[in-house]
This record gives structure tokens, C-alpha cells and sequence, in this order.
């Protein structure tokens, strides 16, 4: 993207589980997005990812737009089938990032079960130390999201990442430079945390960031509280929640950050099923008039 003022691409998450992501692709590509971020759920499926690479690439053609990171979410850590897929298919996204032209794997961390974050700390580095020497040798950064998956510090069952104080204790337990965060504000909002504050603390290890948003009911906390009968927070797509994004990427843009912002859907209590594209769509020219850069004056 030769415009300078856009280094920060605009993109959204396709699914890659069950097939089909190169068609995905194929269907929207033409609605504006300039990235896109295959992700897969708990296991590949036995795809063979370079060949699914190369379609999505074609499927691309010869579009201005990227791919920047995949996405392999699931509880490497643990040992059942499916967690084993989990940790396989991180293996396989990290040998055969190239071939969809990445250069980031995201997800999650995975945690012992039910156990306290702390209790996760030693499973984590030996995974973890392998995968970020595994992804080095392959010039592959790995990035984990910031979303607690309704766990907390003391129990869980997917991930130790969502929270800065278990940021500090898993970049000491691997202080490899291509270990890092998958970020957005929406998850550090559910924990009435301010994002803008935490960019420009943690920006050097934000490789690749999420769009997703909140809205916080600060009524209903005033008279429930949090975590309580009545729902304090939604998750939103960004253009309905809470979040000043042309603050974000201005703070993102300040720290020096580029990439991609790659809408995360599905998760809007409106914006939903039928309706899903049209707030993607929505979220996209909103980030996009965030972002600037539409319009470039060479100077004279």
C-alpha cells in the first residue's frame, strides 16, 4: 500500500475451520476491506495450509489487500485430543504462514484448567519456548489475544493473556522478542480497564490488533455492580461501542505501529446473523474515516 498514511490496513477475521476461506474471500473482497485474517478454531482440520494459502492469495489476485496474520485459537496447553490438535495446528499455521503471506500467528495462550494463572506459568513456557523458537527459525511472530474467555486470574479454561499483570508474568517467563499481543479495547473494557493508557505502555508488543469494541452500562454498574444478574457490558462492533478510535490509532500511530486492524464480528447483540455484513461494512468506513488517509494532497 504505497500511501503512506495508510500503513494501518482496515480488514476483518474469515473463518477457516470447516473450509471454504479462499470463497469467503472471494465473495467480499470487493467490498472495500484491505485485510484479511483466516482464523481456525480449536483445530485445522486437517487442511493442508499451504495449498489453502495459495487460494486465499488467489482469491485475493491482485487486490491491494493483505494478509497479515492467522488465527489459531483453542488451549494448547492441555491434553486432550482436541487440545493437541490445538497445539498442532499452531505448528502447522506457524510452517506455513508464508504461504498465505503472514507474517503473525494469533490466538491464545491455553491455561491449566480451573487452576490459578500462576499455576499455568511452567506448561506455558514449555510450549511456548518451543513455538517462539519454532516461529523465529520461520521469521513468524506470535501473538496472543487479550480475551479471558469468561475466565479470570484464579480459574479459566482458554487463556492467561487478558490481563496486563499476566502480560508481565508470561513475557518473563518467554522474553522473546517475537512474542507478543494480539490487542483491542474491547476486552480490557469488560475489566473497566482504560485502553488509551495501555497502548502507550504496551505498544512495542502489540503485533497485531482486533477490532472490537464495548459498551459499558454505567447505570447498571451504578446500581448492580459488575459480574452480577444484570449485564454491565456488550461487545460491539467498532462504529456502536464506547471507544474513541481515531484516539486508538492516533496512539497506535505515535508508538510507530503498523499493520492491520482486522474487524472481530459476531459478537454484536444488533448487529448480529442477518445483519452481521451491515455492521462490518459500517465498521470498516468507520475505522477507515478514524484511520484518514483516503485522500492524499502531494505536497507542493
Amino acid at each position: 500500500m504505497s500511501n503512506p498514511a495508510k500503513s494501518i490496513r482496515i480488514g476483518t477475521m474469515i473463518r477457516g475451520t470447516k473450509g471454504g476461506a479462499a470463497e469467503r474471500i472471494a465473495q467480499i473482497a470487493d467490498m472495500g476491506f484491505e485485510s484479511f485474517q483466516p482464523f481456525f478454531w480449536q483445530t485445522t482440520n486437517g487442511q493442508d495450509l499451504a495449498e489453502l494459502g495459495k487460494r486465499c492469495r488467489d482469491a485475493i489476485g491482485d487486490r491491494d489487500i493483505a494478509i497479515q496474520a492467522l488465527g489459531m485459537f483453542g488451549n494448547p496447553l492441555e491434553e486432550t485430543d482436541i487440545d493437541r490438535q490445538t497445539l498442532q495446528g499452531w505448528k502447522d499455521c506457524i510452517d506455513n504462514a508464508h504461504h498465505f503471506g503472514a507474517t503473525c500467528v494469533a490466538g491464545f495462550t491455553g491455561r491449566l484448567r480451573g487452576r490459578p494463572i500462576p499455576e499455568s506459568l511452567p506448561r506455558y513456557r514449555q510450549v511456548w519456548s518451543e513455538l517462539a523458537r519454532r516461529a523465529a527459525d520461520k521469521g513468524v511472530r506470535i501473538a496472543f489475544e487479550n480475551c479471558a474467555m469468561d475466565g479470570n486470574w484464579q480459574t479459566g479454561d482458554w487463556n492467561i493473556a487478558h490481563n496486563p499483570d499476566a502480560w508481565e508474568l508470561i513475557f518473563n517467563e518467554t522474553p522473546d522478542d517475537n512474542i507478543g499481543l494480539e490487542w483491542e479495547p474491547c476486552h480490557q473494557m469488560v475489566y473497566l480497564i482504560e485502553p488509551l493508557p495501555q497502548i502507550r505502555k504496551w505498544a512495542p508488543k502489540i503485533f497485531h490488533v482486533h477490532g472490537k469494541d464495548a459498551t459499558i452500562r454505567r447505570d447498571v454498574i451504578r446500581e448492580h455492580g459488575i459480574f452480577g444478574k444484570h449485564p454491565f457490558v456488550f461487545m460491539r462492533t467498532p462504529g456502536f461501542g464506547d471507544t474513541n478510535w481515531t484516539d486508538v490509532i492516533s496512539e497506535l500511530r505515535l508508538a510507530g505501529w503498523s499493520g492491520s486492524i482486522d474487524i472481530e464480528g459476531w459478537h454484536d447483540p444488533v448487529y448480529r446473523d442477518e445483519l452481521e455484513m451491515t455492521g462490518q461494512v459500517h465498521a470498516l468506513n468507520y475505522l477507515k474515516s478514524c484511520r484518514g488517509g483516503d485522500f492524499v494532497i502531494d505536497p507542493v
